[in-house]
């Protein structure tokens, strides 16, 4: 496992801790020393800082795990007694709260990253499934998360997802069944959501450990899409990019700071500021900003199809829009990664880009008149790009010509010969 590592244990202990648990020389290898390609930009930071959000969401929902009563007559009360009356208590909560958003915010830069540089395709595939994953358990452990604090728009938005499941035939009832632990959203329900809430990270941390796991195999991507050739094309990731990474982490921080501070409410539902009740229907029931574009692929399929209902094509669809990630790299066969060498795949790139922005923005406003028609078109575009566009592009383009190695991107042609030499 150690490979060709240049560390060497210095005195008897640390050579007797080496032999038995290298974790030491295992941090060398693959923390300080490991080979980067030396072109990759900023984009490729915000895998340390989900890295970073994660472990920043773990400690502060154990925090407020110890204060959270998941009980339906107490628990937004209790919310309300961990802001007011715990020590530092609203900065947690509200450092959570927000943290969820920030999560979602980079997570989604990550993935278009990912989607516009290639870094789904061969030898990465595997890398990119567990990404795909991590998005996956993120989704559910955001959705049990917002149904906690038992506000107006937690309730319903319980209510109204958990229906989903009801639609699929046979195996739907069941599953409604156990997700609510009865026959509607209740005390079983935020029971069972507070404990998976809770398990959840934990499981999330460990597909994190194999998606960097997988990352280290093949080594990263990088702008041009050209594998490392040499030596001469990288660089150790410490202090190189350790620096670089901490860097944007900060830079991150001011935002997620504005928001903890002076308005850790302004992204959440006004309505959540209501104790739920079931008898009270909100006039319009609104998820979490960052499921928005999948909210509004769901309300778009208001139609029946064949022998499919309106209501089951929607979960089709909306289940659709997750799956399909899955098989990105099988759906573009192109041989070159970078979107900078293809120029007729980045005009669809960017109009999915801004067809994604127009989904969420969609999935905030009421289901009638002209969202409706926007939704239906958004969501024909979404499924087009994937399996229609990428297919087809990727076998009629002519890409630009790739550099002949990393240091020929950065350096040139004439600098990147003479460094050869």
């Amino acid at each position: 496992m150690s490979g060709n590592s240049s560390y060497n244990p210095t005195g008897a202990v640390e050579k007797w801790f080496d032999e038995r648990l290298p974790i030491i020389r295992f941090s060398k290898e693959h923390l300080m020393d490991f080979p980067t390609p030396k072109n990759i930009n900023y984009w490729w930071t915000f895998g340390a800082v989900l890295a970073f959000i994660l472990v920043v969401q773990i400690i502060t929902g154990i925090v407020l795990a110890m204060h959270y009563v998941p009980n339906s007559e107490l628990a937004f009360d209790s919310v309300e007694a961990i802001r007011r009356d715990v020590n530092y208590g609203r900065i947690i909560q509200a450092t959570h709260a927000v943290g969820a958003s920030m999560f979602f915010a980079a997570v989604y830069i990550h993935i278009f990253r990912g989607l516009y540089y290639g870094s789904y395709k061969a030898p990465r595939e595997i890398l990119w499934i567990l990404g795909v994953l991590i998005f996956v358990l993120m989704m559910a452990t955001a959705f049990m998360g917002y149904v906690l604090p038992w506000g107006q728009m937690s309730f319903w938005a319980a209510t109204v997802i958990t229906n989903i499941f009801a639609a699929i035939p046979i195996i739907g009832d069941p599953i409604l069944a156990l997700l609510r632990g009865g026959f509607a959203v209740d005390n079983a329900t935020l029971n069972r959501f507070f404990s998976l809430h809770y398990l959840l990270p934990f499981i999330l941390a460990a597909v994190v450990g194999l998606h960097i796991w997988a990352l280290h195999v093949p080594g990263n991507n990088n702008p041009v899409g050209v594998e490392v050739k040499s030596s001469h094309d990288t660089l150790p990731f410490h202090p190189y990019f350790t620096m670089k990474d901490l860097f944007v982490i900060v830079v991150f921080l001011i935002p997620f700071s504005w928001f903890v501070f002076f308005a850790p409410d302004i992204l959440g539902h006004p309505d959540n500021y209501i104790p739920a009740d079931p008898l009270l229907t909100p006039p319009h029931i609104v998820p979490e900003w960052y499921f928005l574009p999948f909210y509004a692929i769901l309300r778009a399929i208001d139609f029946d199809m064949l022998f499919i209902s309106s209501k089951l094509g929607g979960v089709i669809f909306f289940g659709g829009s997750i799956i399909v990630l899955f098989f990105v790299p099988w759906l573009d066969g192109s041989k070159v990664r970078s979107g900078n060498f293809r120029p007729l795949f980045r005009p669809f790139y960017w109009l999915f880009v801004l067809n994604f922005l127009m989904l969420t923005y969609l999935g905030a406003q009421v289901a009638e008149g002209i969202y409706v028609l926007l939704s239906k078109v958004g969501t024909a575009y979404y499924f087009a790009y994937f399996l229609i566009i990428l297919p087809i592009v990727s076998r009629i383009e002519t890409p630009a010509p790739l550099p002949a190695s990393i240091s020929e991107s950065v350096l040139g042609k004439a600098e990147a010969s003479g460094e050869k030499g």
